[in-house]
């Protein structure tokens, strides 16, 4: 057995070394050392870049929109004066003399300064910014990018929208272009322009996340642009621009569980803010349309109590005295189901347009009430405004 694995052994080895010996003189490539070249160059210029792949589809900078743009955006402080309230017998004349009328002391006050930003939309002067910003101010400085400083006047202000508009006098203002926010689309590229925490003029891009953004309980009436541009404290009533240098929103809120950026923030679009801007100027405040009515949604419960095939239209819960609904018969427990032919997703896309009507305007509203289809026509009213 043992000679016969020593024969088995000397066998397998003189096999090797015949093979490696055909090898080496028949198949001498296989031992040859192989090595890799790796195409190398040095980074090329854009134009480079173009002319070799072709155009890459979009800018590398955009610092050509930031210079058109940032000019006309400024920063906002306000000084509101705090009045502090004191102790209410100090005023009261049997305390006062009792204590020989020693506490006639005026009572104490401090000044409270907060930062914003605007944007200047016309050479006249007029500045656009967030209500928020300006509200309850005793004086607001307007600072300009190029260091001019001016005071400023509230022309206007529209807390539904959360938009203000201001005057200032100063010569040959920068002006921002105001483009269409209708013609964003989501992944369009956007630039939040403003002064974030006072520490001056900053720039951050982004894209568009969304639009027609609603249902977040931060104004009255919502329609506004999702961006993941970082917005943070400061930044409120700057612009928003796009790739081209013009402004399509006005920024005005963030969702955040920090205080800071989150990646969620929101503004106005032109195409509501310009509208809001010319009412200010025009009358000092808003002109809506006015139903008088309190709607809600139908969710499938109450479409199921109503006997309707499926959630459509908006419940009328209640209806003001005297007011337009009322006057053209619109009772409670109505059920809207479209104005002049249009239909609604929910309760705030029907008040949304009921307010962009012009007062005095008649509507077709069609409803449903006990199953049974019924068409009123109602004139509008104009919404009160804000005591």
């Amino acid at each position: 057995m043992r000679k016969f694995l020593l024969y088995l052994v000397q066998g397998t080895f003189v096999g090797l070394i015949i093979a490696f010996v055909y090898l080496l003189l028949f198949q001498p490539q296989v031992f040859e050392h192989k090595t890799i070249t790796l195409t190398q160059e040095t980074r090329p210029t854009i134009a480079e870049f173009e002319q070799r792949n072709g155009p890459i589809g979009g800018p590398v900078s955009y610092a050509k929109a930031v210079s058109m743009a940032a000019p006309a955006v400024v920063n906002i402080h306000t000084t509101k004066i705090i009045r502090e309230r004191r102790n209410p017998m100090l005023d009261d004349p049997f305390f006062r003399r009792f204590f020989g009328g020693g506490f006639s002391t005026p009572p104490r006050q401090r000044a409270e300064n907060s930062l914003g930003s605007g944007v200047i939309v016309s050479a006249e002067g007029y500045v656009l910014t967030n209500n928020h910003v300006i509200e309850g101010a005793d004086e607001i400085v307007v600072a300009l990018a190029d260091g001019r400083i001016s005071k400023a006047t509230v022309v206007g202000a529209d807390p539904d929208t959360d938009l203000a508009a201001l005057k200032i006098h100063i010569d040959d203002l920068p002006v921002i272009t105001v483009g269409q926010s209708d013609t964003l689309a989501v992944g369009d590229v956007v630039l939040a322009i403003g002064n974030p925490f006072g520490v001056g003029q900053t720039v951050t891009m982004g894209i568009v996340s969304a639009t027609g953004r609603s249902g977040l309980n931060i104004t009255t009436f919502e329609n506004f642009i999702q961006t993941d541009a970082a917005i943070n404290p400061g930044n409120s009533g700057g612009a928003l621009i796009n790739a081209f240098g013009q402004l399509v929103g006005v920024n005005t809120a963030i969702f955040s569980r920090s205080g800071g950026s989150q990646g969620i923030g929101f503004a106005i679009p032109t195409s509501v803010a310009t509208e809001i801007l010319e009412d200010l100027i025009a009358k000092g405040h808003a002109i809506r349309g006015w139903l008088g009515i309190e709607v809600q949604d139908i969710t499938p419960r109450l479409a199921e109590s109503f006997r309707l095939g499926r959630p459509n239209g908006v419940l009328v819960a209640g209806v003001l005295k005297n007011s337009p609904a009322h006057l053209a018969g619109i009772h409670a427990g109505d059920i809207i189901v479209g104005i002049d032919g249009l239909n609604f997703a929910n309760s705030r896309e029907m008040m949304n347009q009921i307010a962009k009507t012009p007062p005095g305007e008649t509507l077709t509203i069609e409803l449903i009430r006990n199953r049974q289809a019924i068409q009123l026509e109602a004139v509008i009213g104009q919404r009160p405004q804000r005591s």
